[in-house]
């Protein structure tokens, strides 16, 4: 049997196809050294690029069809972080001019100081409790201190008005504290020819409703 020798240099690179490389034959160790970091793309002729590595934090992002992607700074704002809930169903009565606390509350703890915060207020059952005609306001108060009107002596009474009201509202820069904070409906009777307004309660059936908050800690 004859032997055949092959000489390397003799054997040039056209003879090496695809077709003639085993499947899985080139290993990690055979291929270019490249950067940290960096990711093997292909750019609009086909041909490979390296995706030149980012800084830490930013995401990988696509520039369409034919385009090589780059890692960039990821879009900031509109994640919800936490959500608070917080309800209370009892009847809630006050008789007094100044404002007081109705026991519609929840506490929130920030986990990002800079975030931004959504409140929904959603309260029921406001009547007054005779025949007369009452005012009644509403505020929101944070950490104990005054933060937003919610209402500005709306007329109840317990025959034509039994009312509802909703609030929504994003505040910036109101979770600028580490520790948890509280906020409140408070409430007051404000003029009218009566006296007592109340939250969660239908005089008519002596039923009884349920208020609530709702806290939202948003990314900025």
């Amino acid at each position: 049997m004859a032997i055949i020798k092959v000489i390397t240099p003799s054997v040039t690179d056209a003879n090496i196809t695809t077709a003639k490389v085993t499947d899985n034959a080139i290993t990690l160790a055979k291929m270019a050294s490249g950067t940290d970091g960096n990711i093997i793309s292909y750019d609009a002729s086909g041909n490979p690029v390296a995706v030149a590595t980012g800084s830490s934090g930013q995401v990988l992002t696509s520039a369409g069809a034919g385009a090589v992607p780059s890692f960039q700074t990821a879009a900031a704002g509109g994640k919800i972080l936490q959500v608070i809930h917080g309800t209370k169903t009892a009847v809630t009565t006050t008789t007094s001019t100044s404002f007081s606390a109705t026991g519609v509350k929840a506490s929130i703890t920030p986990s990002n100081t800079n975030s931004n915060l959504l409140v929904l207020i959603d309260i029921n059952g406001i009547e007054a409790g005779g025949t007369s005609n009452r005012n009644i306001s509403f505020k929101l108060y944070r950490a104990g201190n005054f933060l937003d009107w919610i209402v500005d002596g709306y007329s109840y009474n317990n025959v034509t008005s039994i009312g509802n009201v909703g609030y929504n509202k994003l505040f910036g820069g109101q979770l600028n504290s580490g520790s948890a904070l509280e906020f409140e409906l408070f409430f007051a009777e404000q003029g009218g020819s009566g006296s007592q307004v109340a939250i969660n309660n239908y005089v008519s059936s002596n039923n009884t409703s349920t208020s609530g908050i709702t806290l939202m800690e948003v990314a900025t």
